[in-house]
């Protein structure tokens, strides 16, 4: 297990260390995608948890409040030998990911990010990059990936930052995924004549897709549709040789 200590203003991340901390973990993720979304509650998420078979094979980051103790964000971090196990993702769920089993160096998948609804501040997402910095620095990985999504299931609501995202941040060809799961919107296709509103698109992109896209981040052609967490989601790669020397050292600086 990767251990690290971070501190930043009000704010304190570690590594989850025990089934307690797991839990809390899982309960903030049940808060956030569950019920403040109005997803549909199944037999799994009824006890008001959010899990899955993935979190056993997980390092769980967390972000509390100094000063009470109270877990404020979270996510987790499934490392990769190389890409020949991007099978194992949680993404390989969802996306036709073969043409990133050539990927030569380690690969770190992040996933489950939530931020408290009471701390959606933007000196979180700051020590969240900073401890995701961190990690990659400790285990030497070379790409980070995972899901990233969009509130709600209307795709429409999104067609600026989709047209964005096919105008300026489409994987390159040799790693880009293919659909695979049975409701997607097909944003490169079906965008393909629109021209975004940039202004409006970043506004409507997810924090934390922002963060990668300004890293030098890219996305899939297209956005599952999760109706079960009612929201829309594209797989998003950031190649950690291609993020420029200046952001890499504000990263580190967090």
């Amino acid at each position: 297990m990767t251990r690290f200590g971070l501190t930043r203003g009000k704010y304190s991340v570690r590594i989850a260390e025990t089934e307690d901390d797991v839990r809390a973990a899982q309960k903030l993720r049940h808060e956030v995608f569950i019920a403040s979304r109005g997803a549909p509650v199944s037999e799994k998420t009824a006890a008001g948890i959010d899990s899955d078979d993935f979190d056993a094979d997980c390092d769980h980051v967390l972000i509390e409040e100094r000063r009470t103790g109270k877990l404020v964000c979270c996510f987790r971090l499934l490392p990769l030998k190389n890409g020949e196990e991007i099978g194992r993702s949680y993404s390989a769920q969802y996306y036709e990911l073969s043409n990133l089993k050539t990927f030569p160096g380690p690969i770190v998948e992040m996933g489950r990010f939530c931020i408290h609804p009471d701390h959606r501040d933007s000196e979180v997402l700051r020590i969240a990059w900073g401890a995701m910095t961190r990690y990659v620095d400790t285990r030497g990985f070379e790409l980070l990936c995972g899901c990233s999504s969009f509130e709600g299931n209307d795709a429409q609501a999104y067609a600026d930052a989709f047209a964005l995202l096919k105008d300026k941040h489409l994987a390159p060809t040799r790693w880009l995924p293919r659909p695979k799961a049975p409701n997607i919107f097909k944003f490169a296709k079906l965008l393909r004549f629109k021209r975004p509103d940039n202004r409006q698109a970043m506004r409507l992109m997810p924090p934390l897709l922002r963060g990668y896209l300004s890293l030098g981040g890219w996305v899939s052609d297209h956005a599952v549709i999760d109706r079960d967490l009612n929201t829309l989601h594209v797989f998003t790669g950031l190649e950690v040789k291609r993020v420029p020397l200046r952001k890499v050292q504000l990263l580190r600086q967090a």
